[in-house]
């Protein structure tokens, strides 16, 4: 039995996280934009002990068609509106936490406040907004700018953004609302207060016009990588996201980030870190293999070219399986030592390479048996790595029902996943303060 049980997150964007899942015979391509889906997604993994679903968002197609054909390709175009996706998913289910992205970039603090709130209240209390500063020019685009904000401005927008969110959402005092009919006192005003900002990027007056309660306050979600991401995380967040591909650099990160939040005066057991896996599962090892291999026949050249572009620049005129070259780009080269490495250390093909990178998006991918996964799983809960996990199933809802029927039998039976009575609070079930 494990003192501090995992946290488990559900990652749920698109049809999963492996770029050639929708070809997959058993997947039904119309999903990402199928209410019906994310439904069926949702209840599953809340039956099973999940303790939030997670949804990823850009406001911007953001695919390239590099190299042509690869955008005709793709299954990351088509989408759902995050929040409204979760309001509606709120209505059937009960329990499990409903995270969503919004962008600090392109959003104002008055209306991220207003929808988050609106949110809790509906779910009653599952509310978790996931920050993010966005990184693409075609976001930019779509909100009457040319470039993308470099760094500095994101990061600063971002910090008094959250700030100023935040005050919002205790504008109003616990016991403001009266509802007293004999003596028509609905709510008291001297209760409710104007956080009157006045900053380098907003100036908003408030208050707020939902009272958020501190049960009903939306968990604050980072992904914090970069010095100013996890500064922001140490100050607010209650989750973080990280995807450190191994539990020496996990470690490191997440002792970080808890003396960053003490330096705030947080307790630092009040931030919890969650890795993203995307796990290849199988009843034995050698069927993992022949599941991540059976995804990976189906990646299309040009799509999977196309991961690689970015860093490496048009590799399409070498062969697929033969090695990966030596970028004679100098503007790339810098970028793709990374990718260079890993194929050189794997001794991977082009294919192979941009394989591992479709295979997860940038998650842990994880091959193996159901059983050795929740080895790796516990190693790192041990270790100090992690608090628990984001799961970034390859395809929804397949692969989803291949982990809950191997992988969760095995948790359950080593006390890594509790069972929580109906109706107990989000931040219980994420081991988190309640205030």
């Amino acid at each position: 039995m494990m003192d501090k049980p995992v946290i488990l997150g559900l990652s749920m964007r698109y049809l999963g996280y492996h770029a050639a899942g929708w070809r997959h015979p058993q997947a039904d391509p119309s999903g990402s934009i199928s209410f019906d889906h994310y439904r069926n997604v949702a209840t599953r993994a809340e039956k099973a002990g999940f303790a939030m679903v997670f949804l990823a968002d850009g406001v911007a197609i953001r695919a390239q068609d590099h190299p042509h054909g690869a955008l005709a390709q793709s299954s990351q175009l088509a989408d759902l509106e995050p929040l409204t996706l979760l309001s509606a998913l709120s209505s059937v289910t009960t329990d499990i936490g409903l995270v969503a992205t919004a962008s600090t970039t392109y959003n104002e603090p008055y209306h991220i406040a207003r929808k988050y709130a609106s949110l809790g209240r509906i779910s009653g209390g599952r509310a978790g907004w996931n920050i993010v500063t966005s990184w693409s020019d075609a976001e930019a685009r779509n909100f009457g700018m040319e470039q993308h904000p470099d760094y500095e401005t994101r990061y600063g927008r971002a910090r008094e953004f959250v700030d100023v969110v935040t005050k919002l959402w205790k504008s109003w005092d616990v016991d403001a609302l009266k509802w007293d009919k004999r003596d028509a006192v609905f709510q008291d005003p001297a209760k409710i207060h104007a956080i009157n900002h006045r900053g380098t990027h907003f100036s908003v007056s408030g208050p707020l016009d939902i009272p958020v309660t501190p049960s009903m306050r939306p968990l604050l979600v980072q992904a914090g990588a970069s010095q100013a991401g996890m500064e922001i995380a140490a100050r607010h967040a209650d989750i973080v996201y990280a995807v450190p591909h191994d539990i020496e650099t996990a470690v490191q990160y997440r002792q970080t980030l808890r003396d960053m939040a003490r330096g705030h005066g947080r307790d630092p057991d009040s931030i919890k870190v969650l890795t993203g896996i995307t796990p290849y599962v199988g009843r034995t090892h050698d069927d993992a293999q022949k599941l991540y291999d059976t995804y990976n026949s189906l990646i299309p050249p040009e799509l999977g070219l196309s991961y690689l572009y970015a860093q490496m620049g048009d590799l399409s005129a070498f062969p697929l399986d033969g090695p990966v070259p030596e970028p004679t780009d100098a503007r790339v080269r810098s970028i793709a030592n990374n990718l260079l490495k890993l194929a050189r250390e794997k001794n991977l093909t082009i294919r192979e390479l941009y394989g591992v990178i479709a295979a997860g998006f940038g998650a842990l991918v994880s091959i193996s048996s159901a059983q050795g996964l929740v080895d790796e799983m516990q190693a790192w809960l041990e270790a100090g790595a992690s608090d628990g996990f984001n799961i970034c199933p390859p395809l929804l809802p397949l692969e989803l029902d291949r982990f809950i029927d191997l992988v969760i039998p095995h948790m359950r039976a080593r006390g890594m996943l509790p069972s929580f009575p109906a109706g107990t609070g989000l931040r219980r079930r994420m081991n988190l303060p309640e205030s």
